[in-house]
């Protein structure tokens, strides 16, 4: 700790690094194979359009673009969003129902902020988005962890727990949830289960938060409608980011929610950082009005799919036998269970060494179990970097 220590607030205790970073940074500008950010494929981006648009937008809203706007967004950006959550399935709302933000990780960090409470009884999935967690845990909620099964999140063990707090005399008050390819997991939760979310989030009486950053990235099967889309009583919050489908460099996310809730998001986020920066919102909305993103989605899908593909062949044939994998039908990610005495935390040092990198699994519970668990990105990385990478963890895990 610095010699600061003396000077920090109680509550900076709670803060956690995020593994991801601290991989990013370890892994940067060396020769090394890196499975672990979340990071899309370069190629994707459509930087050709990105230039022209910036132009077009520098010529005409230049006194705009630079200036201050907004809390809530420029009009431009949350109209195009109402629009582009309909193809999501997302209607009835309007750009009152809209918040940009400075991606969907500071759209987390204001929502679990304004809506949890040290002791809250907060309900995520098991494993989860390991940033998502670090934010909640600095809340200090009393967690419940849904197992993650082939299918999406184990809504019995939900119910389950929900009757078991109800018989206590006690409220729940979240449940996060990535119902549509999963992160870590892969998964996607079936319409049924869906609905099933929005019957017990009404019958029990808590907030949906919904992260969908991976919505549009279905490369495999169906991609059933957002949770929020069969919402009628405004109890799910949604987010969502151009990371994934547009430039994770324009920092760009939003939220999709009830008119109140955006009310106390916009007071919240004016003391926070005032304003998403106007430029790359004018450059979002010209994105979507012109069908840049709608038009490169096929292409990042395709590639997505055959790396996943390339992925899953090479862990087939090097893994050990005892080793079960998820099997994502979208998204950038494969989960890997290995036998109960393998610890990945302990083995990443041997893996930098061979020049691999991926996410040891802990992070991704609530309660860092998982120890024998890891997460490997397919998006980033070459296919002849997946296969080289791939057999050379094999080789690690079989000693």
């Amino acid at each position: 700790m610095s010699k600061w220590e003396r000077f920090l607030s109680k509550e900076t205790a709670l803060l956690k690094t995020s593994e991801i970073r601290d991989l990013l940074k370890l892994t940067e500008g060396k020769n090394v194979i890196s499975f672990a950010g979340g990071l899309p494929d370069p190629s994707t981006f459509p930087a050709e359009d990105i230039k022209n648009i910036s132009d077009y937008v520098l010529s005409n809203y230049a006194s705009r673009a630079l200036q201050y706007s907004a809390t809530a967004g420029i009009p431009e950006l949350r109209q195009q969003l109402v629009n582009l959550s309909a193809q999501r399935g997302i209607t009835g709302i309007d750009e009152d129902n809209i918040f940009v933000t400075v991606g969907s990780q500071e759209a987390l960090f204001m929502l679990f902020n304004l809506f949890v409470d040290p002791g809250d009884h907060v309900f995520v999935e098991s494993p989860s988005y390991l940033a998502a967690l670090n934010i909640l845990r600095a809340r200090s909620p009393n967690f419940h962890g849904i197992p993650l099964t082939e299918n999406g999140p184990d809504l019995d063990v939900l119910e389950s727990d929900l009757r078991k707090l109800k018989s206590e005399g006690k409220k729940p008050k979240l449940l996060y949830i990535i119902p549509t390819a999963q992160n870590p997991g892969g998964t996607t939760l079936s319409l049924a289960g869906r609905k099933r979310v929005l019957e017990l989030a009404s019958e029990y009486d808590f907030l949906v938060v919904e992260d969908d950053a991976y919505g549009f990235l279905v490369f495999e099967g169906d991609s059933p409608p957002p949770i929020k889309a069969l919402d009628k009583e405004g109890r799910v919050i949604y987010t969502g980011t151009f990371s994934k489908i547009l430039a994770p460099g324009f920092r760009l996310g939003w939220i999709v929610a009830d008119k109140d809730i955006i009310h106390e998001v916009e007071l919240y986020k004016q003391n926070v950082d005032l304003h998403t920066p106007s430029f790359t919102q004018f450059i979002a909305a010209e994105a979507i009005r012109r069908n840049v993103i709608q038009n490169n989605l096929p292409k990042i899908r395709s590639l997505y799919k055959r790396k996943r593909d390339v992925m899953l062949q090479a862990i087939e044939e090097h893994f050990p036998k005892d080793a079960k994998w998820s099997k994502p039908v979208g998204g950038m990610f494969v989960f890997t269970w290995l036998s109960k005495q393998k610890d990945t935390l302990s083995l990443l040092p041997r893996a930098l060494e061979r020049g691999v990198a991926y996410v040891p699994g802990s992070s991704f519970y609530y309660d860092y179990s998982g120890r024998n668990t890891m997460r490997i990105n397919f998006s980033f990385p070459t296919e002849e970097q997946i296969r080289k990478g791939i057999e050379i963890l094999g080789q690690l895990l079989k000693e």
